[in-house]
């Protein structure tokens, strides 16, 4: 594995994201979520695509991939490992979202190139990474209350936010993927809360992915 070469690879994309918004449609009709897992002790990689309408967030469409895993697990490349399973349920979608939501980190990377924003260049969409762990900045932890905040900064560039969505819960740390700016990111994420402390587009690949009760039980209804 040529680490050298896709560290390169990486910083080149990087220069390629777009910091701004450059919405495909505003209000979008369509947001999506996306979330990356493995199965099989790592062999195979799957992925989640949910389709939820706006404003509604009701969920009116899924598909989940499941290929073999290109690569092993590499601290701070792991989107050269979730991509390939990512476009492969994307091109399963009966249509596009106009927004999409990735369980991961988009600029607030090392190298500014997590998977929200690896996968939005390659789709050309508005993407905002929504992850559950800090990788790589610092922070002062927001206050305790609901909807409080605090910038997530490294080396004097601030990459995203620290935002508490719920009480008694861990912050999320929302940044820009691609096509959206760092603001926007986090008022999408808000805009997109239904009282969990995921926001719906990622909650819902979330329950698909692992085929939780809430999907289920939607499957019944809808299927």
């Amino acid at each position: 594995m040529d680490l050298a070469a896709l560290r390169a690879q990486q910083l080149e994309l990087a220069a390629s994201v777009i910091r701004e918004d450059r919405p495909e449609q505003d209000p979008p009709q369509l947001i999506g979520g996306a979330d990356v897992g493995f199965e099989e002790g790592g062999d195979v990689t799957r992925a989640a695509i949910v389709l939820l309408k706006y404003p509604s967030l009701e969920l009116v469409e899924y598909q989940v991939a499941r290929i073999a895993t290109t690569m092993p697990y590499i601290p701070g490349f792991l989107s050269f490992r979730e991509t390939p399973a990512l476009e492969k349920a994307w091109e399963m979608l009966s249509r596009k979202p106009q927004l999409l939501f990735v369980d991961g980190h988009g600029i607030s990377h090392p190298r500014r190139l997590g998977v929200a924003s690896h996968f939005g260049l390659m789709i050309d969409t508005p993407t905002i990474g929504v992850a559950k762990k800090r990788l790589c900045g610092r922070f002062e932890l927001p206050d305790e209350g609901p909807g409080a905040s605090a910038p997530l900064m490294d080396k004097g560039e601030q990459l995203g936010w620290v935002w508490r969505s719920k009480a008694r819960c861990n912050p999320l740390f929302v940044s820009t993927g691609h096509r959206i700016s760092m603001d926007s990111a986090l008022a999408w994420v808000q805009r997109c809360m239904a009282g969990y402390r995921l926001p719906e587009p990622t909650r819902w690949a979330d329950a698909v992915a692992s085929r939780k009760t809430a999907f289920l039980r939607w499957r019944e209804i809808h299927e």
